[in-house]
């Protein structure tokens, strides 16, 4: 397997979204902007959004579409990687935003749900509906963190509802190829959960002791300290979860039951999508060294995102 870096000296990228033209759209959640990466690693700044623009992907108006979780605080290791730690001093909600790709201008599409406010908007995937499915991880601080939620919300910015809560730190959310089961990965215990959608915006619920009514499809194997982030989806029904700590992507079959871990030399591997003229390349976010790469000619092609551009 060769990596293939395209840039470099980015501040915290997340949430790739590769495009028809070659590019790579992807947020720098440091910097606080919605950025393109050209094929050949140009990287120039498509909306200034300030907090922490986080998950994103393309709507059916053609408009990015990014939770922003309100902003971190930062500290740098001694060998350079860059990490979150907790909740931004200067933070002031999270929020759901739209990005005009022709202009980059931003609006506010949601910042609360049934009067209380979003915490920490992390990930997305639009349905065959035009609407999005979002995870809210919350916000950690230094004595109390929140408990989070999945949500469902129309494109137009007029409806939004709680699908599933109080759910442990969701982050990464996707669709299995018919459309017909909802993931999400969890960061803190490292699993991966799922749900029946039974309709737009419905979820089927397990009862106790399920905490929330999803299914557990796997927990991360091994004794290596890692936690779960964002997660992709391949023709097959594959999910590639990105893997904090223990550096790289776990990739587990849609029962769970094979799971292997793919190394990356950074242990904040972020983020991925597929993308290429037949989805067989790897676009990966290396968080803590701020770095987009590829990885050319993977086996199985990747499952065409609704709406993706």
């Amino acid at each position: 397997m060769k990596i293939r870096e395209i840039a470099s000296g980015l501040q915290f990228p997340e949430g790739p979204v590769a495009m028809d033209d070659g590019s790579v759209l992807l947020v720098e959640i440091a910097r606080g902007t919605l950025t393109r990466v050209s094929p050949g690693g140009k990287v120039s700044v498509v909306a200034q959004l300030g907090g922490g623009p986080n998950g994103a992907a393309i709507g059916p108006d053609g408009a990015v579409y990014v939770c922003n979780n309100g902003g971190f605080r930062w500290v740098t290791e001694a060998d350079g990687c860059v990490r979150p730690v907790a909740q931004a001093d200067d933070y002031d909600t999270g929020r759901i935003e739209r990005v005009d790709l022709a202009t980059g201008r931003s609006e506010r599409l949601y910042e609360q749900v049934d009067g209380h406010g979003l915490r920490g908007p992390n990930d997305l995937v639009f349905d065959a509906e035009g609407a999005f499915w979002f995870t809210d991880l919350g916000k950690v601080r230094e004595r109390d963190m929140d408990r989070g939620a999945l949500y469902y919300a129309r494109a137009d910015g007029r409806s939004i509802v709680a699908a599933a809560r109080p759910v442990m730190t969701p982050n990464g959310i996707a669709l299995s190829p018919d459309g017909a089961t909802l993931y999400y990965a969890e960061t803190e215990g490292a699993r991966v959960w799922a749900f029946d959608v039974t309709a737009p915006g419905r979820l089927r619920k397990d009862a106790w002791p399920s905490p929330h009514g999803g299914r557990l499809v796997t927990a991360a194997p091994g004794r290596h300290y890692q936690r779960f982030d964002s997660m992709a989806v391949d023709a097959l029904g594959n999910l590639y979860v990105a893997t904090l700590l223990h550096g790289g992507l776990t990739i587990v079959s849609p029962d769970g039951r094979i799971c292997r871990h793919l190394p990356l030399p950074d242990r904040y591997t972020t983020n991925r999508c597929f993308g290429g003229p037949d989805l067989r390349t790897l676009f990966v976010t290396l968080s803590g060294s701020g770095r987009l790469v590829a990885i050319d000619d993977w086996a199985i092609p990747g499952l065409r995102l609704n709406f993706n551009a």
